[in-house]
């Protein structure tokens, strides 16, 4: 098999495992009023360890602006985050999670922790890491491709 063939061999394995885990993560979270993509909000602030801008959002996570908005916006409805004042920044709004986007997190930790062990049963730990290192690669290829491209279209 040539490279291209099994990195688009790879790269098709990869939106099918992406659809499989925003499936799980959907069951995973739906009694808790959320969604994977819901889930992934909550995570990119939760993680960062302090409130973040829609754009600082949607940075940690790879998505776009205005469909991290349109998350943050759900979730501030159900009460999940607050948008507060960013003193940085008059008009991007920070948001944070309050007590009820906390709970939820952890709950969705914990169940991720155990469905994390059931999925990765009988694979190494150096194997994994391995994978992730590969996956951190690509991504980081097709990030410099995307920076070239786009500045190619400028000029």
């Amino acid at each position: 098999m040539s490279r291209v063939e099994a990195a688009t061999a790879l790269i098709l394995e990869v939106f099918r495992l992406n659809g499989a885990l925003l499936a799980a993560g959907d069951g995973l979270t739906r009694d808790l009023g959320l969604t994977s993509a819901r889930w992934q909000v909550l995570g990119a602030v939760a993680l960062a360890g302090r409130p973040l801008t829609v754009a600082g959002a949607a940075r940690a996570m790879g998505l776009t602006r205005q469909a991290v908005r349109r998350l943050v916006t759900e979730l501030a409805a159900d009460g999940f985050v607050v948008l507060a004042p960013n003193p940085d920044h008059r008009r991007a709004a920070l948001v944070v999670l309050t007590e009820t986007g906390r709970r939820a997190f952890a709950a969705v930790q914990e169940r991720q922790a155990a469905w994390a062990e059931r999925i990765a049963e009988g694979c190494a730990p150096a194997a994994l890491g391995e994978a992730t290192t590969l996956l951190r690669r690509l991504r980081a290829a097709l990030e410099r491709d995307e920076e070239h491209g786009a500045a190619e279209a400028e000029s």
